[in-house]
């Protein structure tokens, strides 16, 4: 039912500030969208490297425990991704990272012709050679697939920032279903506000934009409407995957809505106000789920629950 392409690591843990140990977790945006939706309940696959070592088993191990298919590709080590986590929880990165799937092309396109909706994002739809890869399997899955995107901006690795927007604008016009953080859009368009961003990016054809600011909460806009609510008030653990938890939650969301799939595309172009009201909830509420614990350790189904407060049919 649902396919996510991108990168696996290991996110290496050091919070000196707090006075805790190192600590070492699978992770990577989309390796956490897939484990999140697939505790969401949606049957997922993950195209994506790691190597047959040390950090490849953790992961390997972390999606055979989360019910994720992996299809492999790459020749690289397992990449990986150090965090610093300041006396907030906020984390900084450093990365060692190589993206590319070759050699699981064959597998990779069949999993995407298969799928009812494609997820893609982080450094995958920027690092060479991999994204190229990446955007070829997006626009094969197009004709019977929605598409998500989230840009997960790495700056560190994305050094050169007017290519990193061309990458990026790219996969947002192939894409229906746009997530982002305030910090993606202000290290991309450090000139307009997140809102101009926005607007911006929805008149490059999505139907959908999300926007993640932390603290102050999610905004999702449409064509139709657009919603905005403040953060759940909780303890933080750290940031680390909340994003990613936002993003499979709302994928959980649109597909409770029966709003995924190239068939369903004018329903998800006609959702009202009430339903984007809903599906914000429902994401916001596995964000901070996340951020209460250590590490990217999504909700489950039975954590989360179903999607509510919405009508069956699009309503102003």
């Amino acid at each position: 039912m649902f396919t996510v392409i991108g990168e696996s690591l290991v996110d290496i843990i050091e919070a000196p500030a707090r006075g805790t140990a190192r600590q070492i977790h699978p992770g990577g945006s989309p390796l956490n969208v897939a484990v999140g939706s697939a505790r969401l309940g949606l049957p997922t696959t993950l195209i994506t490297h790691f190597a047959d070592d040390a950090h490849g088993h953790l992961i390997d191990d972390h999606l055979r425990g989360n019910n994720v298919e992996a299809i492999v590709g790459g020749s690289f080590p397992t990449s990986s991704a150090a965090a610093l986590l300041d006396g907030s929880g906020a984390a900084g990165y450093t990365f060692s990272i190589h993206w590319d799937i070759n050699g699981a092309s064959i597998p990779a396109l069949a999993a995407v012709e298969s799928a009812l909706h494609v997820h893609t994002g982080s450094i995958a739809a920027v690092l060479a050679p991999g994204n190229k890869t990446v955007l070829g399997l997006v626009e094969a899955a197009r004709p019977h697939a929605t598409v998500s995107f989230d840009p997960n901006c790495r700056p560190a690795i994305s050094g050169d920032i007017e290519a990193a927007r061309q990458e990026v604008e790219g996969f947002v016009a192939a894409s229906d279903i746009v997530k982002a953080s305030d910090e993606d859009l202000l290290w991309l368009y450090p000139g307009r506000t997140v809102e101009d961003s926005l607007a911006a990016w929805l008149e490059l054809g999505p139907a959908m934009v999300a926007l993640t600011r932390g603290a102050d909460g999610p905004v999702i806009l449409t064509r139709r409407g657009r919603v905005e609510m403040p953060a759940e008030a909780i303890k933080v653990a750290d940031t680390v995957g909340a994003g990613d938890s936002f993003m499979a939650a709302l994928i959980s969301g649109l597909a409770q809505l029966d709003a995924l799939g190239a068939v369903n595309r004018p329903r998800l172009q006609d959702l009202a106000t009430a339903q984007l009201h809903a599906l914000a909830a429902y994401a916001n509420r596995a964000a901070a789920i996340t951020c209460s614990r250590p590490g990217a350790n999504p909700p489950t189904a039975a954590e989360l629950g179903p999607l509510t407060g919405t009508p069956t049919t699009a309503e102003s």
